[in-house]
């Protein structure tokens, strides 16, 4: 039985875009990959909407994806598989960042997983990192404009070059969402039912090739 930690913000929570609340578990991109790859894995579901990879955002600190990634590996120990993605909140105008920078703070949390994974349990937790969807470009008119500007846009394209440079650098397994996966038309931020179902899928032809 290998264990699979989905450790994300709003997508990998399942973030219904038309009304604000959650997908069910069998829409989401984790619960569909669960049943996807069957009874010899176990798919735990760590989304928090909002969640950054190492930004602080004045009141809402605890969204921090650096801050939490300890003890959610060490509640969740022995984890053999990390599917991480998160960037696109960094992307908020409040950060200022490029995707350059960004992809360097993923890079931090890859650091920690094989580090604390390590010392944890004694072995190293594969790592899929993911780059995220790009972001739609309705933004402006979104629900969610208040905090991106439309260089979010722009920056969110560039995301897979610095990614997979991470990927490679950390020795990560690397996927681009944006291949797979584009955001709804009512926010131009969080995925469809459809796109949901498709990253899975790819995620699941990934996940067999990890001895």
């Amino acid at each position: 039985m290998k264990t699979i930690l989905c450790f994300g913000d709003s997508n990998t929570y399942g973030y219904n875009p038309e009304n604000g609340f959650r997908y069910p578990k069998e829409i989401r991109y984790p619960g569909r990959l669960q049943a996807l790859l069957g009874d010899g894995y176990t798919v735990i579901e760590e989304g928090c909407n909002g969640r950054t990879t190492i930004c602080k955002e004045p009141g809402n600190e605890w969204k921090n994806g650096l801050d939490y990634l300890r003890p959610c590996l060490n509640s969740h120990k022995p984890v053999d598989i990390v599917i991480m993605m998160l960037g696109s909140n960094d992307l908020k105008k409040i950060y200022n960042l490029s995707a350059e920078e960004i992809a360097h703070g993923a890079g931090i949390l890859c650091d920690i997983i094989k580090e604390f994974t390590k010392e944890k349990q004694g072995y190293e937790a594969k790592i899929i990192l993911v780059s995220p969807p790009e972001i739609g470009a309705g933004i402006s008119s979104s629900p969610f404009a208040v905090s991106f500007n439309e260089d979010a846009i722009a920056r969110s394209k560039e995301f897979p070059k610095y990614y997979k440079a991470v990927a490679e650098e950390k020795g990560c397994l690397f996927i681009d969402a944006a291949e797979h996966a584009s955001p709804s038309g009512y926010d131009s931020l969080h995925l469809t039912p459809e796109a949901h179902a498709v990253l899975a899928e790819k995620l699941a032809e990934l996940v067999r090739q990890i001895n």
